[in-house]
């Protein structure tokens, strides 16, 4: 099945490289006019995949992660609209410069060619993912998890039709609809026709593709994210972002993950911090400064430093200054999305400067981590390695380049 899959979406590929700008306008506009007018069927399948999860004990988190809303849905419009807008970066020539033998040299960009992405239970990532990748003119083969297979696989049904009487190629965009394990490791092995594979999802999926993939994977990172507050931050800006950054949506890979607080206003700070999560029934799990002024919180372990939980729940250590803060986020730390709030500006920079991580913030939550927020209209994931691409991972991060020379007859 999944050689098929690969057949039609490498002969798509082909036909894409070459696709007018004019299409893909039209069969992206296509796609968010689709997804409003069949909104009431996309809630008939996700309820389906919710209630599943419900049965199964799924947590609070996990299930507001899979759900779907009609809010939720027009979101999911917007950014295909907005993704619609954006500068189409295909066919972008730059440096063309004339070396001494009369050639002229210069870059083209062009699609990467077909982008496998293997997910987890979000549903607006598949539409994100396909209408990014259809943007940057590559063909796509999607594989979600199976806690959202009826959303994900309306969702495909909806956006092929509307693509493809657009006139996009058929097989520009499909689903692997068999969600085992088998047919995961096959994507993974899908070398004679994916160009590049793309995880997003928990540590564990993660290390799965990395370790057993043949086609080159981009890593997309787990989150745990840090806040630090130096001992010259506002409390109530503190306060408030940690907050944010813990409860908006605590199942997302830019959410606070642990807390740091400097020991020369632990006493005064963390009651403040620890009574405004009390609502949202967030778990503290502290070290040993933290049991002495939060006597109700939970012992932490090394492991829970260590940890994305992914839940109402957060790891918190007090430090002794920036040079402890540093020295735990980067040991502790995926890489991902770290804050510092402060007043302080030599602080502020140092942070800056010595933290490693896709995203490093001064007194903003780390939940701003997204391609959205960013101004990419969407994103596919959020790199953590370094190399092609880090951080949120847009239209550009979906190219690559090639040389294109023009001559005059010369040979060497």
């Amino acid at each position: 099945m999944l050689q098929e899959l690969g057949k039609k979406a490498k002969q798509a590929s082909y036909q894409l490289m070459t696709i007018a700008p004019a299409v893909k306008s039209k069969g992206l506009l296509a796609v968010a006019e689709a997804l409003r007018l069949q909104t009431d069927r996309i809630l008939e399948e996700n309820k389906k995949d919710v209630d599943t999860l419900c049965q199964k004990g799924g947590s609070k988190a996990l299930i507001d992660r899979l759900t779907l809303t009609k809010d939720r849905i027009l979101d999911m419009a917007k950014g295909v609209e907005t993704v619609e807008s954006l500068p189409d970066p295909i066919g972008e020539v730059t440096g063309m410069t004339k070396r001494p033998n009369g050639l002229v040299i210069g870059t083209k960009r062009v699609p990467l060619g077909v982008i496998g992405i293997i997910y987890e239970a979000r549903p607006n990532v598949t539409v994100d993912a396909a209408v990014l990748c259809l943007k940057t003119s590559n063909a796509c083969i999607l594989r979600g998890g199976s806690e959202a297979i009826h959303s994900n696989s309306v969702l495909v049904d909806i956006m092929t039709e509307a693509l493809e009487n657009a006139g996009f190629p058929a097989g520009s965009l499909q689903l692997v609809r068999d969600t085992s394990r088998e047919t995961a490791r096959e994507l993974m092995r899908l070398s004679e026709y994916l160009d590049v594979l793309i995880p997003r999802g928990g540590k564990g999926l993660i290390s799965t593709v990395v370790e057993n993939a043949t086609v080159p994977v981009i890593e997309t990172g787990t989150g745990n994210c840090h806040i630090y507050v130096e001992k010259s931050a506002d409390f109530e800006m503190a306060k408030n972002i940690t907050v944010n950054a813990k409860t908006s949506r605590p199942a997302v890979c830019n959410a606070a993950e642990s807390l740091l607080v400097d020991e020369a206003v632990a006493k005064d700070v963390l009651p403040l911090i620890a009574e405004a999560l009390q609502p949202f029934h967030v778990e503290i799990r502290g070290c040993e400064k933290t049991l002495s002024i939060l006597p109700g919180a939970n012992r932490a372990t090394e492991e829970d430093f260590y940890t994305e939980y992914n839940d109402y729940i957060l790891s918190v250590k007090v430090v002794s200054g920036i040079t402890e803060a540093i020295a735990h986020i980067n040991e502790h730390g995926t890489r991902h999305s770290e804050a510092i709030i402060t007043t302080d500006y030599n602080m502020a920079n140092r942070f800056l400067d010595e933290i490693d991580a896709a995203a490093v913030y001064v007194n903003a939550s780390t939940r701003f981590t997204d391609g959205n927020e960013f101004g990419y209209g969407a994103e596919i994931g959020i790199s953590t390695q370094k190399l092609h691409a880090r951080g949120p991972m847009g239209l550009t991060q979906l190219t690559s380049t090639k040389h294109i020379i023009y001559g005059n007859g010369q040979i060497r």
